[in-house]
Parts: structure tokens; sequence; C-alpha cells
């Protein structure tokens, strides 16, 4: 604030709208009858100088008192770009800023980029769901909620039993629930074709989907490609169907976190085949592919999958009771989480007491990074069962693969394993009718793990994700990662809401009725995956906290560093995934040692940021140039960990860098929507 404030009466009319809670009496009969002639000046003394002497002693105290009060506001906005007196002071936005003023001790300009993701609720809006919040009754308006809060929800599905006696093609749809389709259907083709495809946030239901149809088939090509949160679950899906089938091709290709359910899908069919063609191809994160009760009961069911998951990152799949009680079952894995990075894999109670069955999985996780498989159960109390698993597991990081209680019971099995990858446990499973061919063969693993690793790195861990700190010097040219935040949008809650929700999985019943999430949704998965991180025990030297506020984050950033604080970011995500060269680079508090906290964004229903302390490092800004023009394109903000000793020396940092856990520093780039807090610079 200057030292003295010009401001005119006029503008306290106001203040009768603005401050409703003040309870002066007859304030508006305290106003000038011609306001706009009568200016008061503040200044530093705190003396009036009046113009006009018609007014008590005791009615000027009031409007000192009203007019120090107003300025107040007009100063808190006007520093941050919005000196509107128009403005609610009892939005989120300017609680925030009033709990800026008063935690940190600088007069740095507040950044757009942390006042942006603040909650967008009006004032009105901001009480009344604080109400429903300690009313525990946030779930009756939850879409309004979402609506005005800018929140990352699910649409709630109402069931279509709307008939089609008629072949249907569908383009272009989606988020619709498909409930009781091509029930009964004699012959034809159903098209889901480009169906949600490029979209964010989707939710599709088939439920009794062609259930007792006969040689009825199912296309569905290119079905939520390029997708993000997805969300689709087949239950009882051709159930006691004859002949036809379903085709799955390019399937949820590049998606980012899939969550796909088939529940009872084809259970007690009779030859109707399901082909999955590149499905999940080159998908991010998620549960990826639950199959529970899938050709259970099923005469002659044929089932392929090719090129299952391939070159997809940390995405798993589970196959529970499938084929289980089946006759003449025919499943083909081939090329299956191919070329993929931790895929995990889970077969349990897979043709239990099942009949004449043939299992083959070919390339099944060749060449990928890590990985975990799981077989328990497996042909258990089967009769004939023929299984061959040929190149399994060659990955160049070696996974682990456990097989429990496998072929147990069975009668006149037959079970191959031929150049078969290594760390691998057999436990309780059957010793007649089990053969292994070149397993745990040192030398051939060891040449395939050496020509793989090249490629799986370049593949795995992003060219420039890592580097050294000499690499940040003025002239440098080097790869920039794609920083781009890949998460649905969101906004913090208000304090005032968040403080009245549950965060703990121990409440997770409780999150899902309030956020609609049903069971095994993907919803759900993404909240417990957020809650058990949160709730994770801190690393050695690590101190951390979750947070759904941005006066939460304050909170925790002043804690660490103390109230003399900034915040910084990458300014743009110009240069990502290209060449990029360095500017000027400037280090942050004179380029010495020292601590931040550091905040990354997790995906749940409001924005929320696992925030830790950073002991040992030294932050960067840099400007970032184009290396051909030379122009500036960006402002980057870069870490370097000094103290790598505590990394797990498979961290990609190594991976890309070489050496180990200790031995060198790592510097990485602020990606967008992440942030670091430092103490600031004098």
């Amino acid at each position: 604030m200057s030292k003295s404030s010009v401001v005119k009466l006029s503008s306290l009319s106001s203040l009768t709208t603005i401050l409703p809670f003040l309870s002066f009496p007859s304030i508006n009969s305290c106003l000038p009858t011609q306001p706009n002639k009568l200016t008061y000046i503040l200044s530093l003394s705190g003396k009036i100088e009046k113009r006009k002497k018609k007014y008590t002693p005791k009615m000027l105290k009031l409007w000192t008192f009203l007019v120090l009060s107003f300025s107040s506001f007009s100063v808190i906005f006007g520093g941050v770009g919005a000196s509107s007196v128009s403005e609610n002071p009892f939005t989120p936005k300017a609680s925030l800023i009033r709990y800026w003023n008063k935690e940190i001790r600088n007069q740095i300009p507040k950044t757009h980029f942390l006042l942006s993701k603040v909650s967008p609720l009006t004032a009105v809006d901001s009480a009344s769901f604080s109400k429903l919040a300690a009313q525990n009754d946030l779930a009756s308006r939850l879409p309004s909620f979402c609506s005005s809060a800018k929140l990352f929800c699910f649409p709630d599905l109402s069931p279509s039993l709307e008939k089609h006696p008629k072949d249907a093609n569908f383009a272009f749809y989606a988020n619709k629930n498909f409930t009781n389709y091509g029930t009964d259907r004699l012959a034809g083709v159903d098209s889901f074709k480009n169906y949600s495809e490029g979209d964010n946030v989707i939710v599709d239901s088939f439920r009794r989907y062609s259930r007792d149809s006969a040689g009825h088939k199912d296309l569905f090509s290119n079905y939520a490609s390029e997708s993000n949160v997805v969300d689709q679950s087949f239950n009882t899906y051709g159930a006691a169907a004859t002949g036809g089938g379903g085709n799955f091709n390019n399937y949820n290709r590049e998606v980012n976190n899939p969550n796909l359910r088939f529940t009872s899908y084809s259970d007690d069919s009779n030859g109707r085949g399901q082909t999955f063609t590149r499905y999940t191809e080159n998908a991010n994160a998620g549960n990826g592919q639950s199959f529970s009760s899938y050709g259970k009961n099923g005469n002659g069911v044929p089932n392929d999958f090719s090129s299952y998951g391939k070159g997809a990152n940390v995405v798993g799949s589970g196959f529970s009771g499938y084929g289980e009680s089946a006759n003449g079952a025919n499943d083909t894995f081939t090329s299956y989480g191919f070329d993929s990075n931790v895929p995990l894999n889970t077969f349990k109670s897979y043709g239990d007491g099942g009949n004449a069955a043939v299992d083959s999985f070919s390339s099944y996780r060749d060449q990928s990074n890590v990985g975990d498989d799981s077989f328990q159960s497996y042909a258990k109390n089967s009769n004939a069962a023929k299984v061959d698993f040929n190149n399994y597991g060659q990955s160049f990081n070696e996974g682990t693969d456990k097989f429990t209680g496998y072929g147990q019971g069975a009668e006149g099995q037959s079970i191959g394993f031929k150049i078969y990858g290594r760390n691998t446990t057999f436990k309780d499973y059957t010793k007649k009718g089990v053969s292994f061919g070149r397993y745990n063969n040192e030398s051939s693993a060891e040449t395939a793990q050496v020509k793989a690793s090249v490629s799986a790195v370049n593949k795995w861990v992003e060219p420039g994700k890592f580097f050294r700190e000499k690499m940040l010097k003025r002239g440098t040219v080097l790869p920039m990662p794609d920083i781009r935040d890949k998460m649905p949008e969101r906004s913090f809650l208000p304090r005032t809401i968040v403080s009245k929700l549950p965060f703990s999985s121990s409440k997770i019943g409780e999150l899902k009725r309030i956020f609609h999430a049903g069971d095994n949704s993907t919803l759900e998965t993404v909240m417990l995956d957020a809650l058990k991180e949160c709730e994770r025990a801190p690393s050695a030297g690590e101190t951390k906290r979750c947070v759904g506020s941005a006066e939460d984050m304050i909170d925790f950033a002043t804690s660490v560093l103390g109230r003399n604080v900034e915040v910084r970011t990458t300014e743009n995500v110009k240069g990502s995934k290209q060449n990029i060269k360095i500017g000027t680079v400037r280090g942050i508090n004179s380029g010495k040692v020292t601590k931040s906290v550091s905040c990354h964004q997790s995906l749940y229903p409001y924005l929320l940021y696992y925030c830790h302390s950073v002991p040992k490092v030294r932050v960067y800004e840099a400007d970032i140039l184009d290396p051909n023009s030379r122009e500036k394109i960006n402002h980057g903000v870069a870490i370097c960990h000094l103290d790598t000793s505590a990394w797990s020396s498979g961290h990609g940092a190594f991976l890309a860098l070489g050496s180990g856990p200790g031995r060198i520093e790592v510097c990485h780039w602020i990606f967008e929507n992440d942030m670091t807090w430092t103490i600031a610079d004098s």
C-alpha cells in the first residue's frame, strides 16, 4: 500500500453488500448526500482531513474503520491484477490471498500459476457445498458439485433398455450404458468403430450384451483409442450364446489409465470365440483388464490374445476363474505384454476343472522390463489339459514368475516350458506331465538381456528425462522429455470443504459413496492408489504430506522452509519431445546446496498434490532456446539431487545415465503443473 491512498466515500455504499455481517446502525444514513464532492485523504499518521465539518467524531471513526477495511481488500486484489472493488472477498481465491499474505513473509508477487488452481466456486456455492459436506450429504449434489468446483468425476450412466432388433453401427459415441442389448439376437453384426475415441474420462457399460444370442458378431474397432482415464465394464457379455464372436481390434490403444472389466463374459456359451488384437497397445498405467469367470462352463470357446498390452507401461491384467469347468477351451496368447514396462499379470483358478483345454503362451512378456506374473491354481483338477509356454518371460531386466498349485490334481495334462526366463518359482505344482526345455539357460538369457537393454532404456527412460548437472550450461544442446501434464484438469477444493471430507483408505467405502464410484471401478482404483501413496511411510530423510488445498500446501512448505519462501514451475511445455538449447542459467539461492519442497500431482477427484521435502539439492532456472533459431521458447526450472544413495539401483536415472545409487547426482526438469518451493532469494 502506498504512503497515502485516496478513497472515494462513494465506494463505501458497496460495503452494505460486501460486509453484510456488520450490524452497524444505518450505515447508509452516515454516508454523505453528495459523495462525489467529498474526498478524504488517509495519511500514514492516520489523520483525516475533512473538507466539510458536518459529521460527529463517532461517525468519522466509523467511516475511517470502513474505509481502511475496504482499502485492505483493494490492496489485496490489486497485488494480483484484480483491482476491481466488485470482487467478492469471500471467494476461495480471496481467502487464499489473505492466507498467503499472512503466512508468507516477503513481497514477492504471487504466482498466477498457483492462483489459477484455486477453486472457481463462488462465495455462495462454497458456503453451500461446505454445509453439505458437514452434513455428509455432498453425494446428493455430486454432478453440480463436480461441475461447479471443476473436479474429476465420472458420469452417472442410466440404463438403456432400448431394443435393437437389426444390425447396428455405432460410430463416434461416448459414455453409454448398453443394458440388455442384443439379447436373443439371431445372426447379424453390431459394430463399434471409433467409439469413445480421443476423449477424456470415458465410462461405458455393457451389461447382458448379446445374451442367449446365436451366430451374432460384435466388432470393436478403434474403440476408446488415445483416450484418458477409461472405465469400461462387460457384465454377462455373450452369456449362454451359441456361435458368433466378439472381435476387439485396436481397443484402448495409447490410453492413459485404462480399467476394463469382463465379468461372466461368454459364460455358458457354446462355440463363441473372442479375439483381442492390439488390445491396450502402448497404454499407460492403470489396472488394465480383469477377466472374471470368463468363458466359465463354456463349450469349445476359442479366445485369441494377439499383441495384447504390447509396449504398455505399468499395465496389469487379471484372469480369475477363466475357463473354469469349460470343455474344449482354446486360448492363445501371442506377443502378450511384449516390449512392455513392468507388466503385472495374474492367473487365478485359470482353467480349473476344465476338460481338454489347450492354452498357448508364445513370446509372452518377451523383451519387457521387469514384470510380475502369478499363476495360482492354474489348470487345477483339469482333465487332459495342454499348456505350452514358448519364449516366455525373456525380459532384459528379470521379473518374477510364480506358479502355485499349477496343474495340481490334474489328469492327463501336458505342460511344456521352452526357452523360459529366469527368476521363476514353482510351488506345489504337479510333478507329472511337465517338461522344461532350455529353462534357466544363463548364457542365452544374458545375451538376450544385453541386446535388449539399449532399446529398452531408450523406450522406458525417455531421452532427457534425467541428466547431469554439468549439462545445465549455456550453449548445451540436449533432448527435452515430454513434460506435458496428461491428467484431467482439476482445481483445489476450499479448505472449508476438503477438511470435512474423509481422506483415508480405511474410509474408501464412504469416499465411493460421495463420489459415486462403483465396486472395482476406475475411480475406486484411482482413489485407492492415491491414498496408499499418501499413507506410505516416508523414505529415509523424507518429510511428506498430501495436500488438497493451496492453504495446506503453504502450511507444509513453510513448516519445512520457513516463512520466506517462493514457488516456481516451468513456464510452459514448449520444447517437449525435441532437442533444446540451454540459454542463461541462474542458480537459486546463489546456486548453493539447499533444500526444497517439491509437489507432484496425484490423480484424484479434486486437485491433490504429493509434496515432500528434498534435502541436499540445487535448483536452477534456465532459459530454453530453439536450437536452430536460438529464440527463447520456454523458461525451465530444474532440480538436481546431490544425494542419490537411497535410490533404487534399478531407478530409471541410473539406467539412462549409468552408475548407481550415491555415485552421481541426478537432475530433472519440473514438469507441467508440478512445482518446487525454495527459500526466497534476497
